[in-house]
């Protein structure tokens, strides 16, 4: 049985304290509050901050804007990373984004997400939510099969339900290649313009989706159409 160092121990550095404390009293799968931190490291400026550098040691500790069942000043261990208390670890580079690098990003990506398309402060269709921005780490997987993480605008809700899902370049490259040539030239277009508007029929589509069967029933009826197998009695 590995024994831990102690996450009392103040000859270590305040995030191998931190790492520890998640680790032994904490619990992977548990929430705590930035005030558990104050408590656990009294005294101890920006404890906070290291428990956030963690992330780039493969820590993963969402907040609400990764899990919608915390609340605003939670956070959930979910997972550890590299034993940064171990000699030799925890030592390299920080890959925090910077508030340059976040401006840069949000400036290129239009100042709205990339995922869903809203913008910061517009309210989510059907709930009183307003969308938040920020920068997400996206895992891009390229034609090779070789995989990097790039930097992307993406609202609060995306970041929940997106979370560690790789996009795969290499399939839209594949894609774009078993185009003719009008599909291509309209693909171009809406790239150019990075933007798509849909057309009436494809958003009474999206909104058919949304109702709930007995109103999928109904519309179906106006449009003279049979039920669907399963759903005939």
């Amino acid at each position: 049985m590995v024994v831990l160092p102690s996450w009392t121990d103040t000859k270590l550095g305040t995030m191998k304290r931190a790492a520890l404390w998640l680790v032994t009293v904490v619990g992977e799968g548990n929430v705590f509050t930035k005030e558990d931190v104050k408590a656990a490291f009294p005294g101890v400026s920006q404890a906070d901050r290291r428990v956030r550098d963690l992330r780039d040691h493969g820590w993963r500790i969402d907040t609400n804007r990764e899990d919608a069942y915390l609340g605003q000043h939670e956070q959930r261990f979910v997972s550890q990373g590299e034993p940064v208390w171990e000699p030799g670890k925890g030592s390299r580079p920080s890959t925090s984004i910077t508030q340059t690098q976040r401006r840069e990003v949000l400036s290129r990506d239009g100042h709205f997400c990339r995922s869903c398309g809203i913008v910061p402060g517009a309210e989510y269709e059907g709930s009183y939510e307003r969308a938040q921005l920020d920068i997400a780490r996206r895992v891009v997987r390229h034609r090779d099969g070789s995989e990097t993480t790039e930097l992307v605008a993406e609202c609060n809700r995306c970041r929940v339900g997106g979370r560690g899902k790789p996009v795969d370049e290499g399939a839209v490259l594949a894609g774009i290649g078993s185009l003719g040539s009008l599909e291509r030239k309209l693909l171009a277009q809406w790239v150019a313009a990075d933007r798509r508007e849909f057309s009436v029929v494809e958003k009474l589509w999206a909104d058919f989706r949304t109702l709930p069967e007995e109103s999928r029933a109904r519309v179906r009826r106006v449009l003279e159409l049979p039920a669907p197998e399963g759903t005939r009695h």
